[in-house]
């Protein structure tokens, strides 16, 4: 193992996404289960994401889903990948992290981030629209004023205010200059795009100003991350997402993660063929000795202190063995 593998961390988040022929609460009951079996091969975080109404992913309720990981871990830095701070009014927010910190003092991250529903119904259903991400940086303001006690309301969040809970921004195109701006860590994907990832990185890093909550820039990478034992089995772990996003962009709708074995005995469009084609492409995926190349060369060229792992795949047992073989590779 190199020196630059050794020297980083790796985390994980799981999006809870459903299977064909498996139930939401099943999908649930998986996501914690997960975090247990990470936190003994080593991983730094387990982060649980936020999307509602996608018929293919139950983690609706981040901060819910994050109690229920900690309470199911013991070491195992437990957090949100994000909770999309445009959904929910900054004191709610904090009052949820405040609780979870309160609960699992010293294990809880707060990643934060813009998107505000996946449809038009979604952001009607939720009473947004596209528009209100463009306040995110102040929402991000008034979050991080509840629990330093700065809000000009005169009302004080219980039980955040005093309270640490380290700030993360997703950095999906604008949140890389409002990271900077805050001083905030910053989560940048994905893998697929370097060009744009670095780009991200460079302005993140040229225009960070040091703030409590970071002296200096802090970057974690993320994207799909898979590692079997030939590069044919490190593809067909990739099959099922690579599937449903084709679907998603042809249908308009997201679906369960189906079998390999489904997917590559289907007749597609080429429409449908093409974007297939494209959700297997550039992600990192091999047998070990591929992988440890490729992660070398992510981080030398972004210099990031993390990588944030973001796998899906239908077959959970195969899912588990690839982020076993990660854990070798990362831990020597």
């Amino acid at each position: 193992m190199s020196s630059l593998i050794a020297s980083t961390r790796f985390s994980v988040l799981d999006r809870s996404r459903t299977r064909e022929g498996h139930t939401h609460p099943e999908a649930l009951r998986d996501t914690v289960l997960f975090a247990r079996e990470l936190e003994r091969l080593g991983y730094h975080r387990f982060w649980v994401s936020e999307h509602h109404g996608v018929p293919g992913v139950a983690g609706s309720a981040p901060t819910v889903l994050a109690a229920a990981v900690a309470g199911a871990t013991r070491t195992i830095r437990v957090g949100t990948g994000g909770v999309m701070l445009p959904n929910h009014r900054p004191l709610v927010v904090a009052e949820q992290f405040g609780v979870l910190e309160s609960l699992y003092p010293g294990r809880i991250d707060m990643g934060l981030g813009r998107s505000v529903g996946f449809t038009d119904g979604v952001r009607r259903a939720l009473g947004r629209d596209k528009g209100d991400a463009e306040d995110f940086e102040a929402q991000l303001r008034e979050l991080l004023g509840w629990f330093d006690g700065t809000s000009p309301t005169g009302v004080h969040a219980r039980p955040a205010e005093g309270l640490t809970v380290p700030p993360f921004v997703l950095a999906m195109g604008e949140g890389a200059a409002v990271a900077a701006r805050l001083g905030l860590p910053m989560v940048i994907g994905d893998l697929r795009n370097r060009d744009r990832m670095r780009r991200g990185i460079d302005h993140y890093r040229e225009h960070f100003r040091p703030s409590p909550w970071a002296a200096e820039p802090y970057v974690v990478v993320s994207g799909t991350v898979a590692v079997a034992a030939t590069p044919e089995e490190a593809r067909r772990l990739l099959v099922p997402e690579a599937w449903s996003m084709a679907y998603s962009r042809t249908h308009g709708t997201f679906p369960p993660l189906p079998p390999a074995e489904r997917v590559e005995a289907l007749t597609m469009t080429a429409k449908e063929r093409g974007f297939y084609e494209s959700g297997l492409a550039g992600h990192l995926a091999g047998t070990q000795e591929q992988v440890a190349h490729e992660l070398e060369a992510v981080l030398k060229e972004t210099g990031a202190q993390e990588v944030l792992v973001t796998t899906s795949t239908h077959d959970r047992d195969a899912l588990l063995d690839s982020y076993r073989r990660l854990a070798a590779i990362t831990s020597g």
